[in-house]
């Protein structure tokens, strides 16, 4: 039986550092381009403008990576990028700085995913789904890490935003030496099969899974729902969605292996779609029950992600011979997915201020039509 190795679990650390970073800047990310002058429109702009970028920038590094054979030059080349960009975070004295700076930071995620999540695939075929849970496992597991740094510098210890900032930048740089100690598959191509063609049921579930990410924008906008008034609560919240997606991963993974990717997918976006219908309903309960739903509608967005985000690219892997240029592509339509995504709640929550659960009706809406498209689709 293919063994699960340390390759694996050296691309977990990896993405573990980066996460530890990432995740103790995001929560409080929007509360400080509020702080810059930027309103809704401005987070939403900033939070999909980084994710269009990135995914624009993972086809040129899926497709390349597959060219030229190697992959930990691109991994090497998106992390330290991301890391640098990310220490001027904190310089930023106008909201658009931001805007700016978030592009950069996620063109490193965009040359790095795609070829990084290739050599997964390269990596392990008969254990695909058990490998993609084990790396959203760890990354993951970064992401509670940072969402817990986070809680307690800002609440325990009381730092100042721009002070965390600092800090969880400077974390990125671990991610950096692990990378040297993965081992590289050098993928050589016959000249017949040098033109890419992404086969007609990838082509099918990439459209599907885009529509699902037209629908699911930024978590930003959960959390603002939520922590206006009270960042903490926001931050803990955002803890609890870290802890489920982290443990739940590897097993979701195991799971598609067993029974099957499109199942578990799918289960994934009616999840989502729950949630969305959920935090209709946030500010309709009182005293500890105000507390204690969106806890639960934070738990249930992290069981949302362990179901669809390691699976989607193992079924993509499945689907594709060229799996940079697939995963590129497919990153590519749903990172421009999650951008319109951010842009349209973002729009709707400051046209309808009085009315912000528009966006979540509009995600659970975007979500239950893919689930529908899925289920009737010919995608295994």
């Amino acid at each position: 039986m293919e063994k699960i190795g340390k390759d694996i679990f050296l691309l977990g650390i990896i993405s573990f550092f980066a996460d530890v970073s990432s995740e103790a800047i995001m929560p409080i990310l929007p509360f400080f381009i509020y702080s810059l002058g930027g309103a809704g429109i401005a987070v939403g702009l900033i939070m999909g403008f980084g994710d269009a970028i990135a995914s624009i920038s993972k086809v040129f590094s899926g497709r390349l990576s597959d060219k030229i054979g190697k992959r930990k030059i691109f991994m090497l080349t998106g992390y330290g990028l991301s890391a640098t960009s990310k220490l001027f975070f904190p310089l930023s004295g106008q909201w658009w700085h931001m805007l700016l700076l978030r592009g950069i930071e996620r063109i490193g995620k965009g040359l790095r995913g795609p070829p990084r999540d290739a050599l997964i695939g390269d990596l392990y075929i008969k254990r695909r789904g058990e490998a993609y849970g084990i790396h959203r496992a760890l990354d993951t597991a970064g992401a509670v890490v940072g969402s817990l740094l986070v809680l307690f510098l800002f609440w325990i210890f009381k730092l100042d935003i721009v002070t965390i900032l600092f800090i969880s930048a400077s974390i990125a740089f671990l991610s950096l030496p692990p990378i040297l100690f993965v081992k590289e598959i050098v993928i050589t191509k016959k000249e017949e099969e040098k033109r890419e063609k992404l086969p007609e049921k990838l082509r099918k579930f990439i459209f599907i899974s885009t529509i699902f990410s037209l629908g699911n924008f930024s978590y930003a906008f959960f959390l603002l729902k939520v922590g206006i008034e009270e960042i903490e609560y926001a931050l803990l919240y955002y803890a609890f969605f870290n802890i489920v997606y982290a443990i739940l991963a590897p097993y979701t993974g195991k799971l598609s292996d067993a029974i099957g990717r499109k199942l578990v997918i799918l289960l994934g976006y009616i999840a989502f779609t729950l949630v969305c219908l959920g935090f209709v309903f946030t500010h309709s309960f009182y005293g500890i029950l105000s507390i204690l739903f969106p806890i639960l509608l934070f738990i249930l967005y992290g069981v949302a992600h362990a179901l669809i985000e390691g699976n989607q690219k193992a079924l993509v892997s499945d689907l594709s011979r060229y799996r940079g240029y697939a995963q590129g592509i497919f990153q590519m339509f749903n990172g421009i997915g999650v951008f319109c995504a951010s842009v349209i709640a973002g729009v709707l929550w400051e046209i309808f201020p009085d009315l912000p659960d528009l966006i979540f009706i509009y995600g659970g809406a975007l979500s239950l039509i893919a689930s529908i498209l899925l289920a009737i689709s010919d995608v295994e």
